[in-house]
Order: structure tokens, then C-alpha cells, then sequence
């Protein structure tokens, strides 16, 4: 027996759909079902003019200008209301199949197609439609490469004007894209409010395996170096079987069969998850994660020695300076607030003015289409009448004053202050580490020679001495990411205009500035450690940088970019194992063991928020690690320079670290003596 279908909550339709005056039903409700009681058999959103969604207006306001009522079932043919008008004479069912899509009940066809768009009664044309997410989309096919609507490309839209099954797709697209946003964050929020404790559990274990890591890496960097491998090999491993069971279990379902590129882009993730094509592409790109992941492992092998030697000592180096796992709390609180800052700022610029109407017309020949209008008299200006079908929606808040017109000029400002400030934080910390780890490096006997608190004085130095070479640092960073953001925003407002040579200069300009965004956080960090050890301005401190790693290339190819492999794997691994919990307790897959949320709409918004937090409450801690390995290989090759293990001048680094680049000939023979 075929199992009923549940009518659709208030929440899955859009705000819109819940005016009874201008979808013209009461406003009475069933206490056991949320949503008016004469509609309660229909259970499908259907649209009155697909077409008003393709205006140009509608990515403005976010929403299309058209009607929506609930209906029953879609429709199943092409019609129109001049052609009912004629039919009715001789069969009086076409007008009562016709009148189910209207939003009250007519008699008959009385009214010409001028008075309907006025009063905004029934739709002026139907198509063949199928019900899809509980909305009627028309019923497209593609046959010998041509999309075609119930085996038309050609019809006509109810006012005399030819349309195509292409202008019908990007309509439905546009629909898909705006109106669907609302419903599906409603049911996100109700995700995060079911799952919130759950995350933060997750989140909670996170930090204590990326914690107890660190503590392990001391002791057995090389067995749980292993470890690393094993379980992200192993992860990886689970997701491809994943993705072929799904894939497997698709097979036969309707629909299935079809690509991303038929059902273009949708705000409902949930959709390409119902395809075999989604499933077919994660499975394809874990197996090349996986192979590149293995034979990196093969070739760097003897490479990766001198990397689990290096986070012995960087182990070694946070055991004495314990408070450096504190440091990216301190962080956090201090990027909080600089966002908290730019989105109170931006929210008071986008809100200081007065609400501005535009007006949004179905057609797009109405000359007054977005042109400024008053809500309350609209009905009685000439705009109503020249143009049938108009609406006066908000838009944006705005003015006419001076300020009003350089409020743009003010949220660029704040952007560009923002991505200062952001760049700026992220830069204190890497100078208040790279001091703190270079007190460690430096100290003869260690761990008696380690100054007291080195993390709040090296945090103290930074502040006092080195503000301005932090900032400068920060400022050029923050240029160049404000540039990628007006590139980005330029290649959106132009994408349409834009030719191919205009594409390719644009695609040569991002790359171009991700190269250099790259380089400079590269080197950035490297001045920044220079900073810490000597006390220099940004500029001398950059170039000191620059030459001391051209002249160590080899053990920079070697040995750091090595470890930050390492260090990216074990990341992978904390996110990776707190992943694959998430997802079998969502998933509801450990029944015996402790029984998950329920009703949740999209497994995938939880799970998603704990593999991500999870990732970056990793990195947090393992980029202290990294800036320790960072900072002890600058102070390696310094030292390298400096002294010559000498009595007069003696080597600082550690006995066991050196003793292990000796056998990798990474030290100079004269210096083995």
C-alpha cells in the first residue's frame, strides 16, 4: 500500500505564499495542520509566469514577481487562456481543467487576458510540469541534443509571444536559485539547533586528540608519524568504498541517470546527492587523493626522516613551552572581535537610510522597471496601469545625500581595514611564537637557560618594539588581497559582457595574484621569525630572510616543506577520524552503541560543521607546531653560519638533530669535526 504523502509545513514555503489577500484563500487553520484548511490536498507550489523570475531585478531583491498558489497536481499540456477562451464554447471541461490553476473558481473564461494580468487571477499560459521539491518545474527532455518541454522547443507564453525551452530552464534555474534559499535555511537553522551540543561535543574531542597528538609526537614522532599515515590512507580508503556503495544503490532510481549539468545549479545541496554522477566524481577524486598521498610516501621517504627528527624537536621545544598551545585561544578571541567589528560596521552602512521600492515587472519591456516607487499609492499611479503585473517591492535602504552617496566608498573602506586587521593578528601571533621558540633554540643549556614566561614577553616585545613592521607586513598583504576581491567582483558584474580574451586575461590576473598572495605570506613569515631573533624593521628583516633561505635552498626543499606535508597529513587525520564519527552518528549507524539526533533534514550540515571546525581546531594547534619548525630551521641555518661546534663557538642545536642531518650529509663535512 502506497504510503501518504505529508502536506508541506508552513516553513518549506516561502513567505510570499503565506499572504491570504493576495492568494485569495482565508485565513483558517486546522490545529493539526499547519496550513489553510482548503488547501490542504494541495500540496505543490505552482508559479503563474516562470518567466517574470528571469528578470534581471530578481537577483536584487530576491524575489520573483509573479503568483504562487498550491495546487494538486501539475500541469500536463500546453495551454493558454486565449486558447480556453475558444474552447470553452465547445467543451466546458477544458475550463474546469484549466481553473484548477487559477486562485479562485470561475464559471467561465470571462475576462479578456488584459483584465486576468490586472487582476492577476489564473496564469495566461500552463506547461507540461512535474512536481519536483514540492514545486511544479517544467518537464524537460533532451532529444538528439535539443531540450525540448513536452516535445516542443517552441510555444507560445499566453501574450502572443514565442518562447523557448531554453528561456523556461534558466526561469526555473532562477527559481531554484532564489526562492528555494529561504526554505532551506530554515531547515539548516533547525539542523544547527538540534545538533548544536553534538557539534560542540565533536569539537571538544577534536582539541583533545590534537592535544594528546602533540604530546605523542614527543615521545614516538616516528611510530605515530606511521599512524598518521595509516589512518589518513585508511579515511580516504572508507570514502572511496563510501562513494561506490552509494553509487551502487542509485542504481535503477529515477532520475539518478542525470548530470549537474541538467539540473544546473541548485541551493539545495541534498539534490546532486541523488545523482550517480556526485557520487562518481567524490569516488574519482578520493582515488587520486589517495594515490598521490602514496606515492609522495614512496618517493620522500628518506626525506621524511629528517622530518620526524625535526618534530622530535619541535615536540621537544613546546614540552618546555607549554603556554604556546594556549596562544591560539588568544588568537581566536582577538579575530572574533576584529569580525564582529566589520560586520557591525557594514550592517550600520548597508542600514543608514531610508527603504528604497524599486519596481519589478514579469516583462521586461516595461520602461519603468526599476525605477523608485512608493508602496502605499501604487496600485493608484500610472505605472500600475502601463505596466500590468507590477510590483513596488523593497529593495535596499539609501538617500540622495552626500553621505548616502559614498556609502560604498565606506564598506570598501571597512573591507580593506578588516583584511588589515585580520592579517595584522595572524602576524602578532607568528612573531610572539617565532620569539618564544627562538628563546628555546638559543638557550645553551636548555631548559635552564629558557627565560621565564617566554610567550607573554616575547607577546610583550612584539607589541612594544615591533607594532610597525607588523602592520607594514600586514598592509602589503591586505593590498593584495583587496585587489584579488575587486578582481572577483569585477569578473562577477562583467561575466556576461566578457569575451574570450577578456576570460583568459582575467583567469592570467587571478592566478597571477594567488601566486603573489602565496609568496608574500611566505616570506612575510620568514621576516616575522628575522623580527623576533634580531629586532629589525620589516624591510631588513624580509631581505635577511630571503637571502639566508637562498643560500640554505636545499634544506628548505628538504626539510621544511616536508614537515608542513607531515603536519597537513595530521590534520587530515583529526578531521578525518572525528568525520567519520560524525557521519555514522548522524547517520544514524552506531544504534547500539549511542543513539544520534533524529529528523534531521540535511545530514550533511552538521557533518560538514564538525569535519571543517574540526580541521581548524587542528590547525590551530598545528600551527603552532608549524611556526615552532619554521622557527627552529631559521635558527638552524643561523646557526649553521654563526658557529662552527667549536668550544669558542658552539652548536645550538640539539645533539640528536644534528647527529641525524650528519648522516643526510645536510651539514657542511668541515663542520663534522
Amino acid at each position: 500500500m502506497a504510503k501518504k504523502r505529508e502536506p508541506p509545513s508552513i516553513k518549506e514555503l516561502p513567505d510570499t505564499f503565506l499572504d491570504h489577500e493576495t492568494y485569495g484563500y482565508p485565513r483558517t487553520f486546522d490545529p493539526n495542520f499547519k496550513g489553510p484548511v482548503a488547501k490542504r490536498n494541495k500540496t505543490i507550489l505552482f508559479y503563474f509566469n516562470l518567466f517574470s523570475c528571469t528578470s534581471p531585478s530578481v537577483v536584487v531583491n530576491l524575489q520573483c514577481p509573479t503568483t504562487q498558489i498550491c495546487v494538486s497536481k501539475c500541469p500536463e499540456k500546453f495551454l493558454t487562456y486565449m486558447e480556453i477562451q475558444f474552447m470553452y464554447r465547445t467543451n466546458k471541461h477544458y475550463w474546469m481543467y484549466y481553473s484548477q490553476f487559477c486562485k479562485s473558481p470561475f464559471v467561465k473564461p470571462a475576462k479578456t487576458v488584459t483584465q486576468v494580468l490586472l487582476d492577476d487571477d489564473c496564469p495566461i499560459a500552463i506547461f507540461p510540469s512535474k512536481p519536483f521539491l514540492q514545486r511544479c518545474f517544467p518537464d524537460f527532455t533532451t532529444k538528439n541534443g535539443t531540450l525540448t518541454v513536452g516535445n516542443k522547443t517552441i510555444f507560445e507564453d499566453g501574450s502572443g509571444k514565442k518562447r523557448n525551452a531554453i528561456e523556461l530552464r534558466r526561469a526555473a534555474n532562477r527559481v531554484n536559485k532564489i526562492l528555494d534559499a529561504r526554505a532551506i535555511g530554515m531547515k539548516v537553522f533547525e539542523d544547527y539547533a538540534t545538533t548544536w551540543y553534538w557539534i560542540l561535543i565533536g569539537l571538544t574531542i577534536a582539541m583533545l586528540l590534537s592535544w594528546l597528538f602533540v604530546i605523542l609526537l614527543r615521545f614516538t614522532a616516528g611510530f605515530l608519524f606511521w599512524v598518521f599515515m595509516v589512518g589518513v590512507i585508511g579515511i580516504i580508503g572508507y570514502g572511496i568504498w563510501h562513494c561506490y556503495q552509494e553509487h551502487s544503490n542509485l542504481q535503477g532510481r529515477p532520475n539518478s541517470h542525470l548530470t549537474i549539468y541538467d539540473i544546473g545549479f541548485q541551493t539545495d545541496i541534498s539534490m546532486y546527492f541523488q545523482l550517480k554522477q556526485t557520487w562518481f566524481a567524490f569516488m574519482i577524486i578520493l582515488c587520486l587523493l589517495e594515490v598521490f598521498i602514496i606515492l609522495m610516501l614512496i618517493f620522500l621517504r628518506e626525506r621524511i626522516r629528517i622530518s620526524i627528527a625535526l618534530l622530535k624537536e619541535g615536540s621537544k621545544a613546546i614540552g618546555y613551552l607549554p603556554t604556546t598551545l594556549i596562544y591560539p585561544v588568544l588568537t581566536f578571541i582577538f579575530l572574533s572581535i576584529c569580525i564582529a567589528y566589520w560586520a557591525v560596521t557594514a550592517i550600520y552602512l548597508a542600514t543608514s537610510g531610508v527603504p528604497i521600492y524599486k519596481v519589478i515587472s514579469p516583462e521586461r519591456t516595461c520602461k519603468h522597471e526599476n525605477t523608485t516607487c512608493n508602496p502605499e499609492i501604487f496600485n493608484t499611479t500610472e505605472i500600475a496601469r502601463v505596466c500590468p503585473g507590477a510590483q513596488c517591492n523593497f529593495a535596499f535602504y539609501g538617500g540622495k545625500s552626500l553621505y548616502h552617496q559614498y556609502v560604498p566608498t565606506f564598506q570598501m573602506f571597512n573591507l580593506f581595514v578588516f583584511l588589515w586587521l585580520i592579517n595584522f593578528i595572524i602576524a602578532l601571533g607568528q612573531c610572539a611564537l617565532a620569539g618564544a621558540f627562538a628563546s628555546y633554540y638559543w638557550a645553551l643549556k636548555k631548559p635552564d637557560d629558557i627565560p621565564q614566561y617566554p610567550v607573554f614577553t616575547a607577546f610583550g616585545r612584539a607589541i612594544r618594539y615591533h607594532t610597525g613592521s607588523l602592520a607594514f607586513g600586514s598592509l602589503i598583504l591586505a593590498l593584495i588581497q583587496m585587489f584579488k576581491l575587486v578582481l572577483e567582483y569585477l569578473d562577477h558584474r562583467l561575466k556576461e559582457a566578457q569575451n574570450n580574451i577578456s576570460k583568459f586575461l582575467q583567469c592570467c590576473l587571478k592566478c597571477c595574484f594567488w601566486c603573489l598572495e602565496k609568496m608574500v605570506k611566505f616570506f612575510n613569515r620568514n621576516a616575522y621569525v628575522m623580527i623576533a631573533i634580531y629586532g629589525k624593521n620589516f624591510c631588513r628583516s624580509a631581505r635577511d630572510a630571503f637571502n639566508l633561505l637562498m643560500r640554505n635552498v636545499l634544506k628548505v626543499a628538504v626539510m621544511d616543506k616536508v614537515t608542513d606535508f607531515v603536519l597537513i597529513l595530521g590534520k587530515i587525520l583529526v578531521a578525518g577520524c572525528i568525520g567519520v564519527l560524525a557521519f555514522l552518528l548522524f547517520t544514524h549507524r552506531l544504534p547500539m552503541m549511542i543513539e544520534g539526533p533524529t529528523s534531521l533534514n540535511y545530514y550533511w550540515v552538521p557533518l560538514l560543521t564538525v569535519i571543517i571546525g574540526s580541521y581548524l581546531v587542528a590547525h590551530g594547534f598545528f600551527s603552532v607546531y608549524a611556526m615552532c619548525i619554521d622557527t627552529i630551521f631559521i635558527c638552524f641555518c643561523e646557526d649553521l653560519e654563526r658557529n662552527d661546534g667549536s668550544r669558542e663557538k658552539p652548536y645550538f642545536i640539539a645533539p640528536t638533530l644534528h647527529g641525524t642531518l650528519n648522516k643526510m650529509q645536510l651539514v657542511p663535512q668541515k663542520q663534522k669535526e
